[in-house]
C-alpha cells in the first residue's frame, strides 16, 4: 500500500531527540497537583510521609520520561510523491496520511520550551478542523521550513525545487537551510506593530480573564484554603463582618473604598488584557512572499503561518464601539484552514483604514469605493425580532410589579422597550448590502461593526431561507456559502435575495474550478 502511494519503504524519519525534553516537562506539568496534593495529604504520616512524597515523585518523573522516549521511538513520518504519513502508538499503531492536494496551509508554532531548544511544531491544515489536521512535534526549524516548502511545491506545482529526480525520492536532503531561507530576501512588509501599538491593542481587549484563573485555581487546591469555598455561610459572615467595618467609616471614606475597588478591578482588568496581547502578537509582522501572505508573532509561543493568496476567501474589516471613535480596525482573511480555533486569520490586529487598503488590494479583493450602490434589507425582519422580544421583557416587568412595586415594574417596562426598539433600530440601520460585478460587500453589526468582501467567482453556494414570519412578510436570509465559513444577508427582500442569488451563481458558473487563480 505504501509503495501504491508513493511512499518509499525504510523512508520513515522520527522527530528531534529534544522533543523528548519537551514531552517529559509537558506531562509533568498533569501529575504536579496530585504531587502537591500528597505532599499535604502526607502530614498525617509524621515520619514516613514526606519519604513516600518524593517516592512517588520519582515514579512518577521515571514513568513519564520513560513515556515520552518510548513514544519518541514509535513515532515516524514519511515523505511520499503525492501524501504525507504519520505513524504514531506503543502498543497500537496509528497510521495517518494527509494528500498533499488537501493540504491548505502549512504553519510553525514555537512554544516557549521548543523555542529554547530551536525545535517547533509543524501544522498541516486541511481545512475540514478537527481530527483531518495534523501536527508534527518536535522538529528543528530548519526542517520545519523544509517540510512547508516541500508540501506547498507538490501541492501547488507538483515538484520540488531544485531536487534531483535521480536522488532521494522523499527529497528530505534535497534543499539545505539556505535554500529553504533563500525566499525571504523577496519578503516584503505590508503591516507591523510595535510595542506602543500592542499597549494601545492591550488596552481595548479590557478582561477579567484573570478572576476566573484565580477561581479556577482555588477550585484546585481548595483543600489549602482556611476555609469552605462552597460554603454560603462563610461568605455571608464576612460580608457581614465588611459591612460592620464600614458602617463605622465616614460616608467620604466608603465612597473612597468603593473607587479603590473599582480601580482596582479595572486595572487588573487592563493588566490582563494587555498581557494577553503582548503575549500573543509581540513581535507581529504580515509579509506578502512569492507564495503569499507570511504572517509571524508571539512572545512565548511564536507562530509562524504562511497563506497563499488564491486560498484567501473573504476579507473581514472589524471595529468596535469604543475602536470606532479613536479611528482603529482589524483586519481577516476567511479562508480554508483555521487561525488558532478561528475560522478566520488576523492579519492586522489594529491598523488604520489606510493601512488596510493595500492589505485588502494584495488579497486580491477591492475596498468599496464612494459610487458604490447600498441596499438596506427590510426592516420586517428587525420588526419582527423587536416584537418577539418584547415578551420576556413585558413578562419581566409584569413579575417585578406583582413581587415588588408597580413603579419598579414600570420602569423595567418603559426602559426594556426603549432598549429593545433603539437597539434594532440602529442594528437595521447598520446592515446594508452591496454588489458589483466582481464582489459582494456587506456591513452589519450593532456594537461591533462588521465590513465583509468576497469575491462572487469564490462563493460555493448561495441559500435563501424564510421562516413562518418570513414567508407571512415575503422577507428572507439569504447564506453565501465559503470555505472558510459564511456570509449571510439578514431580512432581505424575497425578490431581491432571488435575484442576486441568480446573479452570484451566474458568476461563479462561468469559471470552472481549474480556472479559478492558483
Amino acid at each position: 500500500m505504501s509503495e501504491e502511494r508513493g511512499i518509499p519503504e525504510g523512508a520513515g524519519q522520527r522527530t528531534h531527540p529534544l522533543g523528548l525534553i519537551v514531552r517529559a516537562i509537558e506531562d509533568m506539568r498533569q501529575a504536579i497537583l496530585p504531587i502537591v496534593a500528597a505532599f499535604f495529604g502526607s502530614r498525617a504520616f509524621v515520619d514516613r510521609g514526606p519519604a513516600l512524597v518524593v517516592g512517588a515523585a520519582v515514579v512518577i518523573i521515571a514513568f513519564n520520561v520513560g513515556t515520552a522516549w518510548l513514544g519518541w521511538i514509535r513515532r515516524e513520518y514519511f515523505v511520499g510523491a503525492e501524501d504525507i504519513r504519520l505513524e504514531s502508538g506503543i502498543f497500537s499503531r496509528e497510521a495517518r496520511s494527509v494528500p498533499f492536494e488537501r493540504i491548505q496551509d502549512v504553519s510553525l508554532e514555537e512554544k516557549f520550551l521548543p523555542r529554547l531548544l530551536g525545535l517547533a511544531t509543524v501544522r498541516f491544515e486541511t481545512g475540514a478542523g478537527g481530527k483531518d489536521e495534523m501536527a508534527l512535534s518536535y522538529v528543528t526549524l530548519q526542517e520545519g521550513a523544509r517540510l512547508r516548502e516541500l508540501v506547498r511545491a507538490r501541492r501547488d506545482e507538483g515538484a520540488l525545487p531544485n531536487a534531483d529526480p535521480e536522488g532521494d525520492p522523499t527529497g528530505n536532503m534535497a534543499q539545505s537551510a539556505d535554500a529553504v531561507e533563500r525566499p525571504a530576501a523577496q519578503d516584503r512588509l505590508l503591516f507591523s506593530m510595535g510595542p506602543l501599538r500592542l499597549l494601545t491593542l492591550g488596552v481595548f481587549e479590557f478582561s477579567l480573564i484573570a478572576f476566573a484563573l484565580l477561581f479556577g485555581l482555588a477550585q484546585q487546591l481548595e483543600f489549602m484554603l482556611p476555609f469552605d469555598l462552597w460554603e454560603p455561610d462563610n461568605w455571608r459572615g464576612l460580608a457581614e463582618n465588611q459591612q460592620e467595618m464600614l458602617s463605622g467609616w465616614g460616608p467620604f471614606a466608603q465612597v473612597l473604598l468603593v473607587a479603590l475597588a473599582l480601580g482596582s478591578l479595572s486595572l487588573a482588568g487592563f493588566a490582563t488584557g494587555i498581557i494577553r496581547i503582548f503575549a500573543r502578537d509581540w513581535g507581529f509582522r504580515l509579509d506578502r512572499t512569492a507564495k503569499g501572505f507570511r504572517r509571524r508573532r508571539g512572545l512565548l509561543t511564536r507562530t509562524d503561518v504562511v497563506m497563499p493568496i488564491h486560498r484567501v476567501q473573504a476579507v473581514q474589516i472589524r471595529t468596535g464601539m469604543i475602536r470606532r471613535l479613536f479611528g482603529w480596525y482589524s483586519l481577516r482573511f476567511v479562508s480554508l484552514a483555521q487561525d488558532t480555533r478561528s475560522a478566520s486569520h488576523d492579519v492586522a490586529p489594529l491598523a488604520r483604514l489606510a493601512e488596510l487598503d493595500p492589505i485588502i488590494r494584495e488579497a486580491g479583493q477591492t475596498p468599496p469605493s464612494d459610487a458604490l450602490k447600498w441596499h438596506f434589507p427590510s426592516p420586517k425582519h428587525w420588526i419582527m425580532r423587536g416584537s418577539l422580544l418584547m415578551v420576556p421583557i413585558l413578562a419581566l416587568a409584569i413579575g417585578a410589579w406583582l413581587e415588588f412595586d408597580l413603579w419598579l415594574g414600570a420602569a423595567i417596562g418603559l426602559i426594556g422597550s426603549g432598549l429593545n426598539l433603539i437597539g434594532n433600530a440602529i442594528a437595521w440601520r447598520r446592515t446594508r448590502w452591496a454588489c458589483d460585478d466582481r464582489q459582494i460587500y456587506l456591513r452589519e453589526g450593532l456594537l461591533t461593526p462588521e465590513l465583509s468582501i468576497a469575491a462572487r467567482i469564490k462563493l460555493q453556494s448561495a441559500e435563501i431561507t424564510q421562516g413562518p414570519f418570513g414567508r407571512m412578510l415575503n422577507y428572507a436570509d439569504l447564506h453565501f456559502g465559503l470555505a472558510g465559513g459564511k456570509m449571510s444577508i439578514h431580512g432581505i427582500d424575497r425578490r431581491s435575495a432571488m435575484a442576486l442569488r441568480g446573479a452570484v451563481m451566474e458568476s461563479a458558473a462561468k469559471v470552472g474550478f481549474s480556472d479559478l487563480p492558483h
